[in-house]
């Protein structure tokens, strides 16, 4: 028997990969706007790393909290699908069963053979055919809370550390110019990974990340050279 080729999708990891490249994401352009707007209003060099340090773990820890809560809302209300879908299925089995033949005869199958598949389905795992079929709830996709908020927390305080490492061994009088250029280049690097790793133009999600990041940390540091020339 020759061997089963399963191939992998790019769904297959959607759930993980958003938590992480959020909190990357936001480990990077948070700490570095923070790091650029104390630097901007003129703060000294343990100033901008103890800013930065705080930024890192409040941060993670405020990643962490809300993706949990964000994705258990998600988990509890598919939950409360799939227990009222239980109820369903034990006080009516039969209009159930019409219910998926018809979805199934929408996505284009004749109607006897739809009725052949939703009974078959039906008889192997009922339950988790209208799961699937009626509800879009599948194992890929179902929310996993501690995962996602774990990835935040854990893919945060790695981002956080790369602009804080610059700010660490760059000499004051070039911190500015040095922790925004890699920044940046941190930024464009984590577009075009995750943009590949979804399955979608890397180029794209490159200049997009860096438009955006460019812009947050513009305008914090303008925000810190305002307040730090009014005081």
């Amino acid at each position: 028997m020759p061997p089963r080729h399963r191939e992998r999708h790019h769904t297959e990891r959607v759930g993980w990969l958003r938590a992480a490249v959020l909190g990357a994401n936001d480990g990077i352009l948070s700490t570095s706007s923070l790091v650029l707007g104390v630097a901007a209003a003129h703060g000294t060099h343990s100033s901008i790393l103890v800013a930065g340090v705080a930024g890192l773990v409040a941060g993670s820890m405020s990643m962490a909290a809300g993706e949990y809560v964000s994705v258990h809302s998600q988990a509890d209300t598919e939950h409360a699908e799939l227990e009222l879908e239980r109820k369903e299925l034990k006080r009516d089995r039969g209009g159930e069963h019409k219910e998926l033949a018809a979805i199934y005869v929408a996505r284009g199958l004749e109607p006897a053979l739809a009725k052949q598949v939703a009974k078959q389905l039906m008889a192997h795992d009922a339950l988790g055919a209208h799961a699937r079929d009626e509800l879009g709830i599948s194992e890929t996709l179902s929310a996993r809370p501690l995962q996602a908020a774990l990835a935040s927390a854990a893919s945060f305080a790695v981002g956080a550390a790369m602009p804080l490492l610059v700010t660490v061994i760059a000499p004051e009088s070039a911190l500015i110019p040095l922790v925004s250029g890699t920044s940046l280049v941190f930024l464009a690097l984590l577009g075009g990974l995750a943009a590949r790793a979804g399955g979608a133009g890397v180029t794209v999600g490159a200049i997009r990340v860096t438009f955006w990041g460019a812009l947050a940390m513009g305008m914090t540091a303008g925000v810190g050279a305002l307040f730090g020339t009014v005081a």
